[in-house]
This record gives C-alpha cells, structure tokens and sequence, in this order.
C-alpha cells in the first residue's frame, strides 16, 4: 500500500527538526506538545524510520531524519509554490517571524493590519527577542523572517528605515541630584555639555542606566556612548523587556535608552549633557531555506510600508 504524507505532519517535522524541543515547536505550530509528540510518531509509523532520537533535553535528528528533512523542505516549498501559482483564493501559507520588541511595538499593528487585509489567508506566528538571537534563530531555521538591527547603517543595502535612539526619563531634564546620594559616585568634577558650549552645572555623578540585554546594539551604544564621553554610569537594571525598562524610566530611579518612535508619551526625551547616541538601520532578512510565496510577500510588505509609518 502506497505511503502518503500529511503535509501537516511535514511541517511539525521540520519545525521540530530545527527548534530541537518540542515544546518550541508546538508554539510554532500552534499545537500541544502531546499533539505535536503525536504527529511525529504517526508520521514514524508511516515511514518505518525512526526520525528523532528523544532525550530529557530535547529531540535531535536520527540518520533517517537527516535524510528525510531535505525531502520534507522541498515538499512543503514547492507545495506552497503550486497552490500560489494556481489557486484562483489568493496567497495562503504561514510564517514564523522574529523581531525586537520596539520595533514591533511601534510598526507591526500597522504591518500586519495593511497586510492581513491583503492576504487574509496568510498566518503570521510573531518571535520577539534581540537581533543577536534572531540571527541564531534564522540560522537555526527556528524562524522564517526577521526584522533586525543593523549598526553603523550607512552604506549598508537594503536598509529599509533608519531609527535613532534616544535616552529616556521621567523628567524632562536630567537632574542627577533626583537620584539620590547613594547612587552617585560624589566625584567634583562637571560633565561637558554635549553642544559644546560649555560645562554642565549639574555634578557628575554615577548615571543609573536600565538597559536591555547585554547583546542588543542599543546596550552597547549606550555603553560606548557614555564610555566615549567619559561619564560616569552604572548598569543598575536590566531588563529583556521593554516594558520592564519603560516602567524603571517612569519611576525616575534611572533612564533608559530606546527608539526615539517607541518613546511612550509620558516620557520624555533627553539630550545635554548626556552625548548623542547613534541611529540604528532596520534591514529585512531572510533564513535560508525557508523562502515561499507568503515569505516572500511579506518580506516584501514589510520593506515598502516600513519608509511611510
């Protein structure tokens, strides 16, 4: 009897092949992770391969499994290309897309509406982390598509927007002495103006920072910043969210630093003295393997709307 193959057990394959655990990949695939254990072993039963080796740390792939993910990648590809090319309902498929969350915040409820109102039939599962850890994650094929960060933006292709980051407070100006001696290293010395014109009055002291994780591009242009100025600073919070650093900027124990867009409107934006702080490019890319119609479109979606929100 011929073997047929459920496209929806290729797919839970192949996520799970890539992700290694099957808790990530039944958040990928919206399923329970009995459900996605489930799939697998009938698509196993159909085979007669064993395709994962299964261990309290996660799943890796068995010699079948090796040999089979290639099989199952160009069937679901060429799958999606055929019911694209000649399906008279439009665009249809699914995608998991990565990107930080200020960015997100700011631009995707606008992304996703225009574009779900173009292709209604497309699903858009959306990651939120770090550029460093959307690039592993592209490279690992856990993701189909990312938004990431890219310092030093001039020069660089296919830049779709450039943003600057800007330092966040409770307070429309920066007044050290609002952070209390303790916090402050009681140094003499002022800090320059960042214009130039001059001194500070304000008394240099340790600046209490609440930044993102040590990866992200705006953690280390904050750092550099502050490092080139030779201004005292101090990490005092750290946080992978944005709404965890949004809400220690609003308490006024110490500012943060973000996307000038992302800046929530009872916040404030600051300048001198603190020194200028870099603009990041926004670029659009691609895993390898992973392209289809429905990545494809809203890649492209994404690098058109981008310049206009």
């Amino acid at each position: 009897m011929q073997t047929l193959l459920d496209l929806k057990l290729l797919t839970t394959f192949v996520r799970a092949a890539h992700s290694g655990t099957l808790s990530a990949t039944a958040l990928q695939v919206g399923r329970t992770q009995s459900t996605v254990t489930m799939q697998i072993q009938r698509l196993e039963d159909a085979l007669g391969q064993t395709l994962f080796h299964r261990s309290g740390s996660g799943v890796t792939l068995t010699g079948s499994g090796e040999r089979f993910l290639g099989y199952a990648e160009r069937i679901l590809k060429l799958h999606d290309e055929a019911v694209f090319a000649f399906s008279d309902r439009g665009l249809r498929g699914s995608m998991v897309f990565g990107c930080p969350e200020d960015y997100l915040i700011a631009f995707f409820p606008a992304l996703l509406k225009s574009f779900g109102t173009i292709y209604p039939d497309v699903e858009i599962k959306v990651v939120s982390a770090p550029t460093p850890e959307l690039h592993k994650m592209l490279r690992a094929r856990q993701i189909d598509l990312a938004l990431v960060s890219i310092a030093n933006p001039d020069g660089e292709p296919d830049i779709a927007r450039t943003e600057q980051l800007a330092w966040v407070g409770a307070k429309p100006t920066l007044d050290l002495h609002d952070f209390g001696t303790g916090i402050g290293t009681g140094i003499g010395n002022t800090i320059s103006d960042a214009s130039g014109a001059g001194d500070s009055p304000i008394t240099a002291r340790t600046i209490p920072l609440a930044l993102p994780a040590s990866n992200a591009l705006d953690h280390k242009a904050a750092c550099d910043a502050m490092n080139a100025a030779q201004i005292p600073y101090k990490i005092s919070y750290a946080s992978s969210s944005l709404s965890g650093l949004i809400a220690v900027a609003r308490s006024g124990l110490a500012i943060s630093v973000m996307m000038q867009k992302a800046v929530p409107n009872d916040l404030y934006i600051l300048k001198a003295p603190l020194p200028a702080l870099p603009k990041l490019g926004l670029k659009v890319i691609a895993g390898e393997g992973t392209q289809n119609p429905a990545t494809t479109a809203f890649a492209d979606h994404v690098k058109n709307m981008l310049p206009f929100l």
